[in-house]
């Protein structure tokens, strides 16, 4: 199935389906993907791993976001949330802390009030500068689809070797205000068979959000074009069965079949 990228830094706003209308910044490659995942779901295709070279530097995302902005300011085009989203991994920019004051300096100056978000892997939150950051902005939304660390492995694909329960001690040590984006599915992946939504996985799954007590909880299942086939989309009704035992614990869900 296709998959597309993000064709410059700033885009948008689009519609998202859990943000409202969002501005979007991509502060990675426009001509491919930059990850240190390679998830089988991933609306942006697999990750080439090595394209640093091609990152924007962090003075032309400055001077692309500013003029952005002041069109919008001018323009009067409504913006719900600003999403750093686009083509892969935004905080493995080297310059990711000194981007998010950056845009934080434009966004009060041209937007007050609009909130900023930040879609991650919370891989590099060991990074001291790096989790800074995003204790900074309003919605570090922090991607967990499952707490096994088979199935972390099968779906996700990590170019180094990853463990998703330190992943997620370190967001609990880490991240001041979270929230926990989580994208529910099945397949058969290498011959194994993957699904989040059995009864041992969202148990595991239910416990870890007891632990990390997020501002709200994001449930969601395939919308877009994946680049592996074969991957099942989730039933509204099983998603709001998961969702109703979130909110049994007291969190706020936000179901987006």
């Amino acid at each position: 199935m296709g998959t597309f990228l993000f064709d410059g830094i700033v885009f948008g706003p689009v519609h998202s389906r859990r943000l409202g209308r969002s501005l979007g910044i991509n502060i990675l490659p426009d001509d491919s993907k930059l990850c240190n995942f390679n998830c089988v779901y991933c609306e942006c295709g697999f990750s080439k791993f090595d394209k640093y070279e091609d990152i924007p530097d962090i003075e032309l995302i400055s001077e692309n976001i500013e003029s952005e902005f002041k069109t919008i300011k001018n323009k009067n085009i409504p913006v719900d949330v600003i999403t750093f989203a686009g083509n892969g991994e935004p905080t493995l920019h080297l310059d990711f802390p000194e981007i998010i004051n950056e845009i934080i300096r434009l966004r009060n100056k041209y937007m007050y009030g609009v909130e900023i978000a930040v879609l991650t892997n919370a891989t590099k939150l060991s990074d001291k500068k790096i989790s800074e950051a995003l204790n900074l902005i309003e919605k570090p939304i922090l991607k967990i689809d499952t707490v096994i660390q088979e199935d972390f492995e099968l779906i996700n694909c990590s170019k180094e070797k990853l463990n998703i329960g330190e992943i997620i001690d370190s967001i609990k040590n880490n991240i001041n205000k979270m929230y926990i984006q989580t994208m529910f599915f099945r397949a058969n992946i290498k011959g194994r068979q993957f699904d989040n939504t059995s009864e041992d996985s969202v148990n595991k799954y239910l416990n870890t959000i007891s632990f990390l007590k997020p501002l709200q909880v994001m449930i969601y299942s395939i919308a877009r074009n994946t680049p592996m086939q074969g991957l099942e989309k989730i039933s509204k009704s099983e998603l709001d069965k998961i969702g109703e035992n979130v909110k049994k614990m007291g969190f706020n869900v936000l179901i987006t079949p």
